[in-house]
Formats: structure tokens, C-alpha cells, sequence
């Protein structure tokens, strides 16, 4: 056939197709006119709204607003999309938005965005014990008649015109399922005016229970499937259906559980913590998506890991596209060097030269003092300035000399202290001869300007994920940029996903978070029972120290809700032979399974050599340096400390039984190192979903 006949082709079906979509506007337009109560514009929407029933979704029209007397809900609309609380203006005058405010006719009209968002608040409370985050329930104003595309806040406001293919736009977000129940939900607390109704005998259609214009007289033109719904069942099926999907996909889980944490107002800082696998993340991302959306400010969202605030801003582009521009996410040093530039602070980081700055102080006051009785690597002493002296902004020998040091657990007398502090000021002197800066540096200086010119932040919410891993002074800063307002600061981590040495308490920072201001999830969403209990087993005696001052034990209370997982545990006689049983294992999984596979190792050393296996191997891979959050084709590779506050449905920890060489006299200082290298091994293996892979090396010994 000639091209002309493919076009003439192309030509006849897209007008067969125009055809269709011109005899289903008729026919939803002559439905929409049964509706006595409908006003004219109301039926003008509701018609183009109709349109989409074809493509999944439903429509309730007319319905009584809950604990009111008379007031009603112009239209709800559910499916794909999510749920929309529709009101329809149908004004003389053309609509203006600008400038924050609502106007027709040259008069402000911001009762009328008011009085849509109390309603959507309603919506969202109806919609928390099906597990439905804020996020996907939108308020949406639409002007008949009218030719008009905006925003307002968080409401959306489209013409007559717009409106149907701007939700047809949406993501999907809900099944078919779930829409279904949601609409069924929604009947129920909105139920329908009699008004509404369209007479049976004027369809054809059986009026429904609650004779609601979405059960008869939309089914009458495009049926809709019955659907009977128990709630719980609802939530199990939605876990199914996000467990099924990319590993990104389930990353955004929302458990019902969960919402009221999104939902909450809290009177000051609040902090949600938990162990491995609650949640904790998803529910800080829901939350700066629903905090954005209720705000004029915008919201700052930092971690330690340089690598997260990528893979968190896709996670809530996917979530949430519509306020993803106004939330920030950072690494907390990343932040503070931009917060210095734009306060026109100098600054100069310079990590490489700032070590060779501590080389020379341990050279003149650490190798030859008391310390190296104690520890003769440099190591442990520059954890001791960077994580406890400058860390907590230490300034003074008197401070030092009676400090309680959290997660430090060899005891230093006066004399070992004072040789510290003799260390820490021969490398400041060294360091800022050379006029450069280190990370803790950085920190300090943001904090001093922050506490020197308040008032200044635009930010009207903070959110710090993984908390437990910054240091006092960066939590400091992030309290200083919002202080005690009502939902200005979070605070979300675990102590015993600690992977630093050092720690702190919030009242060092003056936060208080006690009451329900300290919210604490209990159910493990993510692990398996078999990869959950193999992850306890490695730090079950080791008890730990949370951020809020207590002392907790290694297992804790967790409720589980996975229970089809695997452990499977390789042993080799040599390197060589362990290289060989991963790459079998992962060709065994096969190909479909690595995108949702990370290959995760304790040194930068040990990643480098699996890189190299991976590539001669033609098994393509993710650097996790470079992950941002998009599903990849190959396995994620990277290190324990990289794989924080990221999930994969099969994790591979080859070498997981090597520890580091310990060169201390000093018990509680190998002490301290091995229980923060089981911690880090925890860490990585709670990042396994379904399947958890542990290779180890077990050379015979000789006879």
C-alpha cells in the first residue's frame, strides 16, 4: 500500500475516533440535563466530567457536606488521578487569580477557596482509614463557561474547557480496585441530596441504595462494575499491588497507619523515629508534600548522605509533581555552603588540605603523647575533634574536660583529654594558617549567621531525615532556621541506625520533643521475617543510646507484615570462589530481577573490585553516587553507608563477615569499632525487601 493510503487510513480512524468522543459528549450531556438539582453550569462541568467515566473513573454529584445542615459538595470526582473535591463556579464576571488572592468582577472571592479547602480537609480525614495520602486529594475549582488555566495555594483552578484533559494528565496514582472502593467510601460520608437523583424510569438504570447520580444515572451510560469492600482487606491489597511494582514504586508506599503522622499539627518540633523497615522516610516525604501544599513558605528537606536528596526529590516529583518545586532538598553541608554564599559569607572547604592539616598535628602532638598508648592510628582521634569536639561546638577546655561523650565508649581520663585538646588546637592553628575550612566549619559558620540575623529564613518547614547521623551543631542549625513554630521542624532517624562515631541528645540542642510531639512507629513495612530476624541476630546484644536519652536494647517490638522473604548464605573456600556463587546467584534471579537488586560493600576498595566483576561479567550496573531515584536497568552498587534510606527488593552484602584489623590496646576502643561495624552491617541488610544474600569467605585451617 502507498503512503497516501496509510494517511487516508490514519484519516478515517481519527475521524471514527472524533465520531465516538462527539457521541459520548452527547450522551453525557443529555444525562447531566436529568439532573433536576444540577444548576446549568453544573451540568456544563459535570458533562465533560462524564467523559471520563470511560477511562475508570467516577463521578458523585451533589453531595451533603458532612456535620453541616445544607451545605453541599458540588461534585467528587475519583479514579486513576486520585480524588478531586470539584466546586463549580458558574460567574458573569471572567476569574482572576494573582497575587495570592481570588477575584471576579473586581471583588476578592477568597471565601469561596476557603470554603473548598475546609471541605477538602473533610475529604482527607473520610479518606485516612483506607490509607489514601493527602497528596493525592485535591481541591480543584472549575468556572463554566470559562477558558482558564491556575493555581491558588494548593487549589487548582481550571475552565469548562481545560478540565477534562488536565485529568486525564494526572499520574496514575490508584487501581481500579481502589477506586471503586474509595467512590464507594465517599457515597457513604458525602451522602447524596434527593434532588440529585435522576428518576429511575428516565434512565432505564435499577436506582442504587443511596440513589446517588454516580450509581444511576452515570452506569446507565457507561456501567460500572459493583464492588463490595472491607477495609482491611483494602490496605492488604494495596501493600500487594505496591510490593508487585518497581522497588521506586514501593518506596512510596503510604501505610493507613502512617497518614495521621502526614496529617498531624504538631505545637513545636516534633520527632518520628522507629525501627528498620516503619517507614520513616515515606512518611517525612508525604509530609513536606502536604506541609507544601498548606503553606506559603517553602520547605527545606536535608539529610547527611550526599547522595539521598536526589532519589527523595524524584520520589516526590512521583508523588507529588505539583509542589515539588517547593520543597528543597539537600545534603545538610551542601545547604550550609549555599546558606553562606547568599549571606555573603566567606568560606573556603577544602577537605584534602584540612586532613594534611591534622597529619601535621598528629605528627607534633598526637603520635608521641598518651594517645597513642591508647590508639596509635590518627583515626580514632580525628573522629574525636570532628564528631565530639567540633561536632557538639566545643570552643573551650573546661567544656571538653567533663563532657559526657555519646557513643564514645573508652573513658578518658584528664591527661588523655588534655592531649586532645592540645591535638585540636595545634590542627586548628594549622588549618587556618592554611586558610582553609573543614566540613564542621562550615556548619558553625551557618549556625553563627543563622543565630545572628533571625527572622531571616524562608523556609516555613524543616525536615531532617536520618537525624541520628548529624552532628549537634547541624541540628542546631536546623532548629535555629524555624525555632519552636507549630509544624517548623522534624525530626526523623533511628539511634540504632547510627553509622557514625559521636552522638548527641535533643536537649543538648534545647528541643523538646516529649508528648505526642515523639511519635514512634512500630510495624515493618519492608523486611521480610527471615531477612529481618538474620539483621536483628548481628546486634541483638549490642544496646545503644537514642537521641532523646535513652537507653534501648538491640531487638526491639516490631509487628511484622511480610512473611515471604529469603536468607540464603554463601560460603566459599577462596575470593575467586565467592565471586563465582554471586554472579551464579545473580543470573540464577535473573536479568528482570536487577533492577530491583543493590550489591552493597564496606569499602570504597571493595566496590572498585565488584565493579570491575560486575562489568567483565556484561552485567550492566547503577553507581549509587549517580542513583537519583528513576528506575535503572542493572544492580545498584555501592556501600553500606550510600545504601541509607534506600530500599531493594534483593540485596547482595558479599564479605559480610570481615571486620576491620584492629591495631587499639584499648578494649572499649575495639569495643566501640566493632559494635559500630556490626551497626553498619545491620544497616545493609535491613536495605533487603525480599531476598538477602550474604557471601563469606571460610578458609579450612591447617590440621
Amino acid at each position: 500500500m502507498g503512503a497516501g493510503g496509510s494517511a487516508s487510513e490514519r484519516a478515517q480512524e481519527a475521524r471514527r475516533h472524533e465520531r465516538e468522543l462527539r457521541e459520548q459528549l452527547r450522551a453525557a450531556q443529555r444525562e447531566a440535563r436529568r439532573w433536576e438539582a444540577a444548576s446549568e453550569g453544573e451540568r456544563k462541568v459535570a458533562a465533560q466530567l462524564l467523559m471520563l467515566t470511560r477511562r475508570g473513573w467516577r463521578l458523585l454529584v451533589d453531595r451533603r457536606w458532612p456535620g453541616t445542615r445544607a451545605a453541599n459538595v458540588d461534585m467528587l470526582l475519583v479514579g486513576p488521578g486520585g480524588v478531586f473535591v470539584i466546586d463549580v463556579k458558574n460567574w458573569r464576571a471572567a476569574p482572576e487569580a494573582g497575587d495570592g488572592h481570588l477575584t471576579a468582577g473586581r471583588q476578592r472571592r477568597d471565601g469561596e477557596i476557603g470554603k473548598l479547602l475546609a471541605v477538602t480537609r473533610v475529604a482527607e480525614g473520610a479518606l485516612a482509614t483506607l490509607g489514601l495520602s493527602p497528596v493525592a486529594v485535591q481541591p480543584l475549582m472549575v468556572f463554566a463557561g470559562r477558558s482558564f488555566s491556575g493555581t491558588l495555594g494548593r487549589v487548582r483552578l481550571l475552565g469548562e474547557r481545560e478540565v477534562g484533559p488536565a485529568l486525564i494528565a494526572e499520574r496514575t496514582r490508584l487501581g481500579p480496585a481502589m477506586v471503586r472502593a474509595i467512590a464507594d467510601h465517599m457515597e457513604q460520608v458525602f451522602p447524596a441530596y434527593e434532588a440529585s437523583c435522576v428518576p429511575a424510569e428516565r434512565t432505564g438504570a435499577k436506582p442504587s441504595a443511596s440513589c446517588a447520580p454516580c450509581a444511576s444515572s452515570v452506569s446507565s451510560v457507561f456501567p460500572q462494575p459493583e464492588t463490595l469492600f472491607d477495609i482491611d482487606g483494602l490496605r492488604d491489597a494495596a501493600m500487594d499491588a505496591a510490593r508487585r511494582g518497581p522497588i521506586e514504586q514501593w518506596m512510596t508506599f503510604l501505610h493507613p497507619d502512617q497518614v495521621a503522622l502526614v496529617r498531624r499539627n504538631w505545637a513545636g518540633p516534633a520527632r518520628v523515629t522507629g525501627p528498620a523497615g516503619t517507614g520513616k522516610t515515606v512518611v517525612a516525604l508525604h509530609r513536606a508534600a502536604h506541609l507544601a501544599q498548606r503553606t506559603t513558605g517553602r520547605i527545606l528537606y536535608v539529610t547527611f548522605a550526599s547522595n539521598l536528596p536526589r532519589v527523595q526529590s524524584t520520589f516526590l516529583r512521583t508523588m507529588s509533581p505539583a509542589v515539588v518545586d517547593r520543597v528543597e532538598f539537600r545534603s545538610l553541608h551542601s545547604w550550609a555552603r549555599k546558606f553562606l554564599s547568599e549571606r555573603g559569607i566567606t568560606h573556603r572547604l577544602h577537605g584534602g588540605r584540612a586532613e594534611d592539616a591534622f597529619s601535621r598535628a598528629w605528627m607534633r602532638y598526637g603520635r608521641g603523647s598518651v594517645l597513642s598508648v591508647l590508639d596509635p592510628s590518627p583515626r580514632y582521634w580525628r573522629e574525636e575533634i570532628d564528631c565530639v569536639i567540633k561536632g557538639r561546638g566545643i570552643t573551650r577546655f573546661e567544656e571538653y574536660a567533663t563532657l559526657r561523650r555519646h557513643r564514645r565508649r573508652t573513658n578518658l581520663r584528664r591527661p588523655h583529654r588534655e592531649a586532645v585538646w592540645a591535638l585540636y588546637e595545634e590542627y586548628e592553628r594549622v588549618r587556618a594558617e592554611r586558610g582553609v575550612h573543614d566540613f564542621n566549619d562550615i556548619l558553625s559558620l551557618a549556625l553563627a549567621e543563622a543565630r545572628a540575623r533571625p527572622g531571616r529564613s524562608p523556609y516555613a518547614a524543616v525536615i531532617a531525615d536520618e537525624v541520628q547521623d548529624l552532628t549537634l551543631v547541624g541540628v542546631c542549625l536546623l532548629h535555629a532556621l524555624v525555632g519552636d513554630a507549630p509544624n517548623g521542624l522534624l525530626l526523623v532517624g533511628d539511634g540504632q541506625q547510627a553509622v557514625y562515631p559521636g552522638g548527641f541528645r535533643l536537649s543538648d540542642a534545647g528541643i523538646d520533643v516529649r508528648g505526642d510531639r515523639g511519635q514512634v512507629l512500630r510495624t515493618n513495612y519492608r523486611n521480610a521475617k527471615q531477612v529481618l530476624d538474620a539483621a536483628l541476630a548481628v546486634v541483638a546484644e549490642d544496646a545503644f543510646d537514642d537521641i532523646d536519652g535513652t537507653r534501648i536494647a538491640g531487638i526491639r517490638d516490631v509487628d511484622l507484615t511480610y512473611h515471604e522473604g529469603h536468607v540464603v548464605r554463601s560460603l566459599s573456600r577462596t575470593p575467586a570462589e565467592q565471586d563465582a556463587a554471586l554472579l551464579g546467584a545473580l543470573r540464577t534471579r535473573g536479568e528482570a530481577s536487577w533492577p530491583d537488586s543493590a550489591l552493597l560493600c564496606r569499602s570504597k576498595r571493595e566496590t572498585d573490585h565488584y565493579r570491575r566483576l560486575l562489568a567483565h561479567a556484561g552485567i550492566p550496573q547503577c553507581s549509587l553516587e549517580r542513583y537519583d531515584g528513576h528506575p535503572v536497568p542493572g544492580v545498584k552498587l555501592g556501600s553500606y553507608r550510600r545504601a541509607k534510606g534506600l530500599e531493594f527488593k534483593h540485596v547482595y552484602l558479599p564479605d559480610h563477615t570481615l571486620t576491620h584489623p584492629c591495631t587499639s590496646a584499648d578494649e572499649d576502643i575495639t569495643r566501640e569499632r566493632d559494635e559500630l561495624c556490626r551497626t553498619q552491617l545491620f544497616v545493609a541488610m535491613t536495605r533487603a525487601r525480599d531476598t538477602l544474600w550474604l557471601g563469606a569467605v571460610v578458609r579450612a585451617t591447617e590440621s
